[in-house]
């Protein structure tokens, strides 16, 4: 009877993976750990010092050192570009598949055309290029936080429409689309007013609703990722469902994830939450699996704000510490993350980084798991731990962790 636990800190990379100049020039030079201790030089997270975040980064730096006793390695994405969908179905076994990769313009008319049928009332707003305005409420155009053209979101306030009903919407645009995500999601914090002054356009092809400025996420967030392509049948949750081993998600990955016969604990943000929801989550089960997404961090990456991402971590290290104590000798915490997000790197989107890969067990020390291939390697680990079938995709470290 043991845990096996994943901690996901959601865009936590370290440094460019060395294929971007040809996938993602605007990446180049990008470290999201390395350039936050820049920003704030006095930061210093002993837990994910001691776990080696350092060891993984590759050298000391600022206040930080490397542990000759951690247990460490980093891997690189699969997926193509640096996507927290795409990354969390590949943490969790799925062999990704390359999306569509479309600006919203090439599926308006189908999408106006397909809403219109359904009976909804169908605005187009403009600026050079156009999104939909519907029922005079909900906003459907480009996602402006990741790849241009690799997502598509549906934005309102739940002042003026339910959650379920904005979700219908989403979900006639996703069956006429073949990018890789369509986001649903809204607030009760959010206006009409708030969202249209939010509305946004980037070089004069994408166009849709700057997300932190419309003030979705400030109360009452709610949100589904609705993603193409993706079975949840050859993932790690599945698998254990189909075992009776239990599985929680908790955060964001709760929200993307399939998790039919597992605990999921959707529509969390903050990370304090998140953490005592875990901790809360680990006393209570003696066996399983369990995932937690901290949000925030990548929140602060979108904001292009380092000194925010340094609180999110500062409370993420303290509540590390707290995890490891509540930890039996069997059981087995990995610390990681789904991409990079550099606040410094000058745009505020995703970054195509290396992420870490910090392990903790009881008398486990000093021993390197190499650069995996893909993240997908942590999901195939768990599969040897649990001693069920491997998921479509990843190779196994346990036997190094001896």
């Amino acid at each position: 009877m043991a845990r096996f636990i994943v901690l996901v800190i959601d865009s936590y990379g370290i440094g460019y993976m060395d294929d971007v100049r040809e996938i993602r020039p605007r990446d180049y030079g990008a470290n999201t750990c390395r350039h936050i201790f820049d920003a704030v030089p006095d930061l210093y997270l002993p837990c994910l010092e001691r776990l080696g975040l350092m060891n993984a980064l590759g050298y000391d730096y600022k206040k930080m050192k490397i542990n000759p006793d951690a247990v460490f390695g980093k891997s690189k994405l699969q997926h193509h570009g640096g996507d927290t969908f795409l990354g969390h179905q590949e943490i969790m076994g799925t062999l990704t598949k390359k999306p569509v990769m479309k600006p919203f313009s090439f599926y308006i008319n189908a999408a106006e055309t397909a809403l219109k049928k359904a009976g909804y009332s169908v605005v187009r707003k403009k600026k050079t290029a156009e999104y939909l305005w519907v029922n005079g409420c909900v906003a459907v155009g480009d996602n402006l936080e990741t790849d241009p053209g690799q997502v598509y979101n549906v934005t309102t306030s739940f002042r003026n429409i339910s959650f379920e009903e904005e979700l219908k919407i989403a979900q006639i645009v996703r069956s006429i689309t073949e990018v890789e995500r369509v986001i649903v999601f809204g607030g009760t914090q959010a206006t009409v007013e708030t969202i249209l002054a939010a509305e946004t356009e980037r070089d004069g092809t994408y166009i849709g609703i700057d997300a932190p400025k419309s003030q979705v996420y400030e109360a009452g967030y709610m949100v589904r990722h609705l993603g193409y392509g993706i079975d949840p049948t050859v993932q790690l949750p599945f698998i254990l469902g189909e075992r009776k081993i239990p599985v929680i998600l908790i955060g964001k990955v709760a929200d993307i994830v399939a998790n039919d016969s597992g605990t999921s604990f959707m529509n969390l943000v903050d990370t304090q939450t998140i953490l005592e929801l875990t901790l809360k989550q680990i006393k209570s089960c003696s066996h399983g699996f369990i995932c937690t997404n901290i949000q925030e961090s990548d929140l602060a990456g979108h904001s292009q704000n380092p000194q925010r991402y340094a609180q999110i971590l500062t409370i993420t290290d303290s509540y590390i510490e707290k995890i490891t104590a509540s930890m039996e000798k069997d059981d087995i915490l990995i610390v990681t993350a789904d991409h990079g997000n550099d606040p410094t790197i000058g745009h505020s989107q995703h970054t195509r980084e290396y992420v870490p890969l910090l392990i903790y067990k009881q008398g486990l020390k000093n021993i390197y798991i190499g650069t995996r291939k893909t993240m997908a390697d942590t999901a195939a680990t768990a599969a040897d731990f649990f001693s069920v079938p491997h998921p479509e995709s990843g190779t196994s470290y346990l036997s190094l962790l001896k």
